[in-house]
């Protein structure tokens, strides 16, 4: 997927490849558990979750065009690298080029633990 210009994360779904978007709502509701649905919203042309008092998304996913990619806390990372070093991982980005192979329940471990974190306000934690 380009970069969306969807103005809403039910807009981007109703964008995104539908052999795709079982897995994409799957981590959608992970999100949404963890940051609720008054942090959801779309940034840098995808879903995104900012919880109150953050700068910035503490979560967010996209669609490209080989891969689906998560985003998460770079302060999240190093509490599940064990797990990550199995995985096509950067600093903050985890890619998985079939939907089927997006782990669940690490995603759900990650996003409890980055709902856990101290907000950052600027650039450092508060």
């Amino acid at each position: 997927m380009v970069q969306s210009t969807a103005v809403s994360v039910d807009d981007w779904m109703a964008e995104t490849d539908a052999a795709r978007r079982p897995a994409l709502e799957a981590v959608r509701a992970c999100a949404l558990k963890h940051f609720g649905a008054a942090a959801e919203r779309m940034s840098y042309g995808m879903p995104a979750y900012v919880r109150r008092g953050d700068e910035g998304p503490v979560f967010a996913f996209n669609s490209q065009k080989q891969y689906i990619s998560l985003y998460v806390s770079t302060r999240v990372h190093p509490l599940h690298a064990e797990a990550l070093a199995k995985l096509d991982a950067g600093k903050s980005c985890i890619r998985f080029r079939k939907p089927g192979d997006i782990p669940l329940d690490l995603v759900d471990r990650m996003l409890a633990d980055s709902a856990a974190l101290s907000p950052v306000v600027h650039g450092k934690p508060s």
